[in-house]
């Protein structure tokens, strides 16, 4: 591989997830240290490779998640976000690798650094399924984050207003509640993992806004209302409250954005 479209590619063809975090922090390093060339040469694939497990359900077949009290609800939970954090290593690196063409070295810096924090979330929850006498692929899961991608396969500003900028910055809504049911229930060490993982995402969603502002600046889009547009069209949901409109400012997204759709399901 000499290309960071090659590399790129690579890490969404590869199934096994403990191969996959390897080779996502390996890119990353070789982007840094200049050995990947900024060359768009290789075609992303439709879908990542997959491993045999989880066992991946429609969203509305998925078992409800009750909150953190009992080890196996806290299993559970703590399955969904290694599940979650899996596919975010597929969603930076195919970002890199489908739209950085468009923009410049820096846009790769960012979604490259993106997936590499991505791999260390999913093994550190890894890591502690497995010591609370779990795995990752125990449990089922759904592929609602891929379905995002696919619709947004073919605008760059289309996947930055779905993905950072709703699905991403909804776990900066709802994660310092889970931090704080894990803590009630003693586990400390989940919290400070949750901890970790929500400072982490302030910056991932400031760099889907970022990226945003500059490309609507430079097609002559108005931003917040290009946003509501991409919104409507391509989030099948709700952008719903309350908000976390600390942690959303720290990464950009000021309530002008969201306040607009705010609890209206979009189908």
């Amino acid at each position: 591989m000499t290309s960071i479209a090659e590399a790129c590619r690579h890490l969404l063809l590869t199934a096994d997830p403990h191969a996959k975090v390897k080779h996502a922090r390996a890119v990353a390093r070789a982007w840094r240290k200049g050995q990947l060339a900024h060359r768009f040469d290789a075609v992303m694939p439709d879908r990542p490779a997959r491993p045999d497990r989880p066992e991946l359900l429609p969203p509305a077949m998925m078992p409800r998640r009750r909150k953190a009290g009992s080890e196996r609800s806290r299993i559970a939970m703590l399955h969904a976000l290694a599940h979650i954090e899996f596919g975010a290593i597929d969603l930076a690196f195919d970002m890199a690798g489908r739209f950085g063409a468009a923009f410049p070295p820096e846009f790769v810096d960012d979604w490259i650094s993106v997936g590499a924090d991505e791999a260390i979330h999913f093994a550190l929850l890894d890591r502690r399924l497995k010591a609370l006498g779990a795995c990752y692929g125990a449990l089922p899961a759904h592929d609602g984050l891929w379905q995002a991608a696919e619709a947004t396969a073919h605008d760059a500003l289309a996947r930055l207003a779905i993905v950072p900028m709703v699905l991403e910055a909804r776990g900066l809504d709802v994660t310092p509640s889970m931090v704080a049911s894990f803590e009630r229930a003693g586990d400390l060490r989940s919290a400070a993992i949750l901890g970790r993982i929500y400072r982490d995402e302030i910056r991932h969603v400031a760099a889907g806004t970022r990226w945003f502002t500059a490309a609507c600046e430079s097609r002559g889009f108005e931003r917040v209302g290009h946003w509501h547009a991409l919104v409507d069209r391509y989030f099948h949901g709700v952008v719903k409250p309350p908000f976390n409109d600390s942690a959303r400012d720290q990464a950009g997204l000021s309530r002008e954005f969201y306040e607009g759709v705010a609890g209206v399901e979009v189908d």
